[in-house]
């Protein structure tokens, strides 16, 4: 026998890398259960669905042994060992994989599936970051090792187990074999193994067919006949009225009014409940905050991977849109970044008139306290309301303004966290919870701070918005993006499940409806009222999703509503008193309980899929509504094709800030075209990118054009009123130009916006020389590319 053929595996060795594979995966297993029991989710570990799991990772682990079986034969017989370290290099990444899927899903209790697809770099990066990211790279290097180190534990553990098998074929049937056993096994997500739910949902997601075959060009073109439903429980007055959205993260109906599941933890929205129009039943479109001002503000179609996702937005309507034509100052705040989910290309799209986000609160305000990682979402919710009631407001301009709150969200952390926490253990000591929801509390105590903080938060929203011009004329609306996602659902219907509340000053009585309604329902029935008492501007014809919220005070389902669980996830139909979720039928009753249905799931699947097939349509092709009936016709940035090409060829595309670096690079060579390209070609994607704007003025004035730089350095201050660098550029254009009052005016302005005055107190210091001594100027391009250096003669 020679030294190669001393050297290589046989299958044996392989038989103990699937064997070792496989007790990895009940490893797995076992801390995802436990994990899940600590945290109140399940109420026992060693349970029939832990060992439903147990069959399925057996599954997994004999069509990945399947798969390997083939390769690993062929490597050793080319090259000794080499099928052997293949074998074992794959598979412990598998189980890298599945323990970073696992403990995605022990967070947000909703496996990792083809909604991967819809987000994109920076937003992965964003949320990684912001739920402590450090920490989460050292657990991840931790947890490596650990797999690595169990794996290799395991195959020695095996050594001398199966030495018996030394044939191919007998064992790839019995793999075979055991795959096909699983298939007959009815797996839910909990069960599943996560990295085959993560290829199948994968796979189903880019290979379905959603062709459109209709001869109607615009599917979803009506006339606005919803009714007006709301009319009759306002005293609307002789002006239009003010339009306030208070979209709360994660407010979930569970947490929320009478008999709630965890209630108890909003005292503030339960009262205002019921002195509002309530609807105790109302759905959002999409299981996550990324589709909530399409659904809310537009009763748009999700598209792919939800409507703000899309490359290039087709024509819409929205209540943005159509108030703004009708005379409404239109504005958005929010404590975090507005290019998250590409709010902010959504909003420019609209033309909205003001935008707050995390770079305009200036030094006056706290942000949230950054988490282990050391980073922060951004301000909390009491700030945002601060800075909001800050901000001038014209008396005779109605106005329609949005909130998104963000301290419900991960790694929620409210202010005055302990005191907090404190009434949260009150509460539990006073509350009729039961032991398994009095568990989820205790485990989940700092969520359930961040609510009682929020809570509190919209109170003083409330109480600082009667101080405001026409707060007798004001109708505000609340309701969540989605329901919270840490703590347990019911079902599969829960994580839509939120309240609405419209409350006013004007508001004739309170009632609660009981009848199911959703985020679709909200735009057309606002414009239904706001049209039939003002007779507003309206297009002659409209594509809403939804129609008129149900006012019945009972419970009923009567509606046709799509849910996108996830991006890329369009799995849920109700229609009528009917569920149609991941394959099977339930009937809905009126505590939003789901029971198998028997009949009709033929029926709801086939309306889910026409319904993906138009939606797929009209989102893709610029089939919502013709350019005849829009109010702000979609304008994209156009580019030739040497323009792109040349776009191309120094930028990918995906990350913005390496984009900004090229351009600053190409302005440093006196490319002043090209870094101009290149600085459009990313505004266009994501326009709130500051340093990409603020680059672009400074370029502007060294090409000699002051008054373009001036403007476009003016838009930087306002989109962003406490960067320093738009100031520290714009004091450099001042002193170039000579414009000593322009630059004494915007000290006092960076002073009262900017938390960073003091990097740029030469320039100050050179503005207020240069206001008392007149003396002639020329300026230079700095040699060390970091800034515009200048020189006095």
């Amino acid at each position: 026998m020679n030294t190669s053929q001393l050297d290589s595996y046989s299958l044996k060795h392989y038989t103990r890398l699937i064997l070792s594979f496989f007790g990895c995966l009940v490893v797995l297993s076992i801390f995802q259960y436990t994990t899940l029991y600590v945290k109140g989710v399940v109420d026992s570990i060693l349970s029939t669905s832990f060992f439903i799991a147990l069959v399925h990772q057996l599954g997994f682990a004999a069509v990945t042994g399947l798969v390997l079986a083939f390769p690993f034969n062929f490597w050793e017989n080319w090259r000794p060992r080499y099928g052997f370290n293949l074998a074992f290099v794959l598979l412990v990444l598998l189980l890298i994989v599945e323990a970073m899927l696992i403990s995605y899903y022990c967070t947000t209790l909703v496996p990792l599936g083809s909604d991967l697809l819809g987000y994109s770099y920076a937003d992965i990066k964003t949320t990684i970051s912001n739920s402590g990211g450090l920490q989460t790279s050292i657990y991840l290097v931790i947890g490596v090792v650990i797999i690595t180190v169990l794996f290799y534990t395991f195959y020695k553990v095996t050594s001398k187990v199966y030495h018996r098998i030394s044939k191919m074929y007998p064992f790839t049937i019995i793999l075979f074999s055991l795959f096909v056993a699983t298939l007959f096994t009815d797996g839910k997500p909990i069960n599943q193994n996560k990295t085959q739910y993560l290829a199948i949902n994968v796979y189903n997601s880019t290979t379905e067919d959603n062709s459109y075959d209709s001869t109607v060009e615009y599917p979803l073109i009506k006339r606005p006949q919803s009714e007006n439903v709301l009319g009759d429980y306002f005293e609307l007055k002789e002006e239009k009225p003010n339009i306030v959205f208070i979209m709360v993260e994660g407010l979930g109906r569970d947490f929320i009014g009478e008999g709630a599941e965890y209630g108890g933890f909003t005292p503030f929205l339960d009262s205002l409940s019921t002195k509002s129009l309530y609807w105790e039943n109302c759905l959002s479109n999409t299981g996550r905050t990324f589709g909530v001002l399409p659904s809310l503000l537009g009763s748009l179609p999700f598209g792919k991977s939800g409507f703000m996702e899309l490359e290039e937005f087709p024509n819409k309507l929205t209540l943005y849109s159509i108030l703004k034509n009708n005379g409404y100052h239109t504005s958005f705040y929010q404590g975090t970044n507005s290019s998250f989910d590409n709010v902010d290309k959504f909003l420019k799209s609209e033309n909205v008139d003001f935008v707050l986000d995390k770079s305009g609160f200036g030094n006056k305000y706290k942000q949230q306290e950054k988490d282990a990682a050391g980073s922060s979402w951004g301000y909390p919710d009491k700030e945002l309301f601060k800075k909001s009631m800050s901000l001038p407001r014209e008396k005779e301009q109605p106005r329609l303004e949005v909130y998104m709150t963000i301290s419900t969200h991960e790694p929620f952390i409210p202010p005055n966290q302990d005191f907090y926490e404190e009434k949260v253990e009150k509460i539990v000591r006073k509350g009729n919870y039961d032991s398994r929801k009095k568990k989820v509390i205790e485990k989940n105590d700092n969520v359930f701070a961040t609510l009682l903080y929020t809570d509190d938060a919209i109170k003083w929203a409330l109480e600082a918005y009667k101080k405001q011009p026409r707060y007798d004329n004001t109708i505000f609306i609340i309701t969540g993006d989605h329901r919270l996602i840490p703590i347990p659902q019911r079902n599969n219907l829960s994580r839509f499940h939120v309240p609405l509340i419209m409350y006013s000053p004007m508001l004739k009585s309170a009632r609660k409806m009981s009848a199911i309604s959703s985020h679709f329902d909200v735009t057309p029935s606002i414009l239904a009222m706001l049209n039939s008492a003002y007779e507003l501007k309206m297009p002659k014809k409209v594509a809403w999703m939804g129609n008129a919220l149900d006012m019945n005070e009972k419970f009923r389902s009567i509606k046709e509503i799509p849910l996108m669980r996830n991006k890329n996830e369009l799995k849920e139909y109700i229609s009528g008193g009917q569920l149609f979720s991941d394959g099977d039928a339930f009937e809905i009753n009126e505590n939003m309980d789901l029971s198998s249905s028997f009949t009709g799931e033929s029926k709801l699947e086939k309306k889910l899929e026409g319904f993906k097939a138009m939606n797929a349509y009209v989102t893709t092709s610029n089939k919502i509504i013709p350019d005849s009936l829009a109010i702000f016709s979609v304008q994209k940035e156009r580019f030739t094709e040497s323009e792109i090409i040349f776009v191309n060829s120094v930028y990918n595309g995906k990350d913005s800030d390496k984009g900004y670096l090229t351009a600053r690079d190409l302005a440093f060579n006196r490319e002043y075209d090209r870094a101009l390209l290149v600085c459009r070609y990313i505004l266009s994607d994501v326009p709130s990118h500051i340093d990409t704007k603020i680059l672009m003025g400074r370029i502007n004035v060294w090409r000699g054009d002051y008054e373009k730089s001036i403007e476009i350095l003016k838009e930087c201050i306002k989109m962003n009123p406490n960067y320093i660098d738009s100031y520290s550029a714009l004091f450099d254009v001042y002193f170039w130009s000579g414009r000593t009052k322009e630059a004494l005016r915007l000290i006092e302005e960076v002073q009262e916006n900017s938390s960073g005055v003091n990097e740029i107190k030469d320039k100050i210091k050179r503005a207020r020389k240069q206001a008392g001594i007149k003396q002639k100027t020329v300026f230079v391009r700095s040699t060390s590319k970091k800034d515009i250096a200048y020189s006095s003669h």
